[in-house]
């Protein structure tokens, strides 16, 4: 493209401001607006929202005074989870046009999982020529896009097993709230049982895969689990004073994180694996691909990618494809491939 790609961006949140970060480093890109609905940010600049220079844009809840007045080119939303709350906010901004990439992971492949929703928005979309997509490292990229691509060297696959374990010191505070870590086990199972402890998008990538692969799931399933501090034993604590005593009894159960195993089943084998597991202090951390077929494949990236700097830079590099691709509700697997353009 020869001319700067021109985008707004939605959700100045942790994930929002790390996209300014990026943003600000493009020569390819430019950011002309940017839309929260936080009024402690509104009249705010970007930049000192993302701890930069002032970038010269202020923040407002009024998508109308951003996208009603600018040529835009494309939307970053950065806002949910939830693809009930991102169609809500798709029907605001697709009248105007505009190509969005969403980091919701609920969008990315939700033809299987919500196929109602997922047929308004491709309808939306096409009604206002324009393009969306939901896109992040997983769901988006590392347990589904990569083992996808990977396969293309297979003759042939029986199963896919894909793991991502990290360590989660390093992410961010909402990250380390959503997989769970610091609460007790109880707490833990309750917001299990509410549905509000899970690491989001792990359906979409089984759907994603099994589609792109041509095959036909009888079921799916996902299975959580705490991943446990270690506990000290007994000898180890009835040695220690009181109040060394209750410490060390309240640490055993605190939850360092969760395992999140996604499956793709037919006849009751699990043609496809996805192990998502994220702890404080998980030792090993690392994203893996094995793919039984021909020839063998065992993809090994030591240490993983970072979750949020991952996320962030596959929202960014995805922009441009999706200004080029065809007006509807887009997938990774139908899109040209994005690729790191500076």
């Amino acid at each position: 493209m020869a001319e700067k790609v021109k985008v707004v961006q939605m959700g100045l949140g942790p994930i929002g401001n790390r996209v300014t970060e990026i943003l600000a480093e493009r020569s390819d890109i430019e950011i002309i607006g940017a839309i929260d609905s936080d009024p402690a940010k509104e009249g705010r600049d970007i930049g000192l929202l993302a701890g930069l220079a002032p970038q010269g844009i202020k923040v407002t809840s009024d998508v109308n005074q951003v996208l009603g007045a600018k040529d835009v080119d494309a939307v970053i939303l950065t806002t949910t989870s939830s693809l009930a709350k991102t169609y809500d906010q798709l029907v605001k901004l697709l009248p105007y046009g505009v190509n969005v990439v969403s980091s919701c992971e609920e969008l990315s492949y939700p033809w299987e999982s919500n196929a109602e929703l997922a047929r308004k928005i491709d309808e939306l979309a096409k009604e206002h020529n324009a393009s969306v997509l939901g896109t992040g490292i997983n769901p988006g990229f590392m347990m589904d896009f990569l083992p996808i691509v990977m396969t293309g060297l297979s003759r042939n696959v029986r199963k896919v097993v894909v793991e991502r374990i990290q360590d989660a010191s390093s992410r961010r505070l909402p990250f380390r709230e959503k997989i769970g870590a610091g609460l007790t086990l109880r707490k833990f199972n309750e917001r299990v049982k509410e549905g509000t402890l899970r690491h989001v998008g792990l359906s979409e990538s089984v759907q994603m895969m099994a589609g792109s692969l041509g095959w036909k799931l009888d079921s799916t399933e996902d299975i959580i689990s705490p991943i446990m501090a270690e506990r000290q034993s007994q000898s180890q604590i009835e040695t220690g004073t009181e109040t060394e005593t209750q410490a060390q009894a309240a640490e055993s159960d605190k939850v360092l994180g969760v395992q999140q195993i996604g499956r793709g089943l037919v006849g009751g084998d699990a043609i496809i694996t996805l192990v998502f597991r994220a702890a404080i202090g998980e030792p090993n951390a690392r994203d893996r691909i094995v793919i039984d077929g021909t020839p063998a494949i065992d993809l090994v990236i030591k240490g993983g990618v970072n979750g949020d700097v991952g996320t962030c830079a596959i929202l960014v590099n995805a922009i441009p494809a999706v200004v080029e691709a065809r007006a509807g509700l887009r997938t990774m697997v139908n899109i040209v491939p994005p690729r790191c353009f500076q």
